[in-house]
């Protein structure tokens, strides 16, 4: 008797636990799985990835050296410096960039005191619809105690950009040389980049 009672009771509680795994599986989103015991993990394989791989943004871009394409960006070289020599002037409605002087490389090199300096690069960069895109210094700039500030690229922009360079610690460029990377990333948006920088430097 007491067999016949712990075997209805074994059968029952399995038949719960059952009915309990199958309600799971039934209630998981797409894109998961569950395992032997219930435990549901990720299945990444279904998501679009926020960051773009360096070969689509190479190809975003176009016409580059294949030492500039890397896993996940593209290296941006160095194409002139500026040195500013007017004020500049930002508005509620507007703005006003001063006048600068153009730096000439010796031999192709430019040495460079402590100070600040815009950068345009030599690469004509193009971020697509449905992407932003972020610039970021190569960490040599950064060991050689020099930064490099950058602004975002809306979806839609064309054009050789510029970059403010800081020099901490005096140091030589050479023209060409990879000073940035660009990464693209996913990104919604209404309309695209028709701002006063759109075709600069072209």
């Amino acid at each position: 008797m007491a067999r016949r009672y712990k075997s209805r009771v074994f059968r029952r509680i399995f038949h719960i636990k059952t009915r309990s795994v199958r309600r799971s599986e039934a209630s998981q989103p797409t894109g998961t799985a569950v395992g032997q015991i219930g435990r549901s993990f990720h299945d990444t394989r279904t998501e679009s990835r926020m960051f773009k791989s360096g070969r689509f943004v190479a190809d975003s871009l176009g016409d580059l050296r294949e030492s500039q394409v890397q896993p996940n960006g593209v290296d941006l070289t160095l194409g002139a410096i500026y040195e500013q020599s007017e004020p500049g002037r930002i508005e509620r409605g507007g703005k006003t960039v001063g006048d600068r002087r153009e730096l000439e490389p010796s031999d192709g090199i430019y040495q460079l005191d402590r100070g600040g300096y815009i950068v345009e690069y030599a690469d004509r960069v193009v971020i697509p619809d449905g992407h932003i895109g972020f610039l970021l210094p190569r960490s040599s700039l950064l060991r050689n105690s020099c930064m490099l500030d950058t602004a975002v690229w809306d979806a839609g922009y064309e054009g050789r950009g510029e970059g403010l360079l800081e020099v901490h610690h005096p140091i030589e460029l050479e023209q060409g040389a990879r000073i940035a990377q660009l990464v693209l990333a996913d990104a919604a948006h209404e309309g695209t980049y028709e701002g006063s920088y759109q075709g600069e430097n072209l």
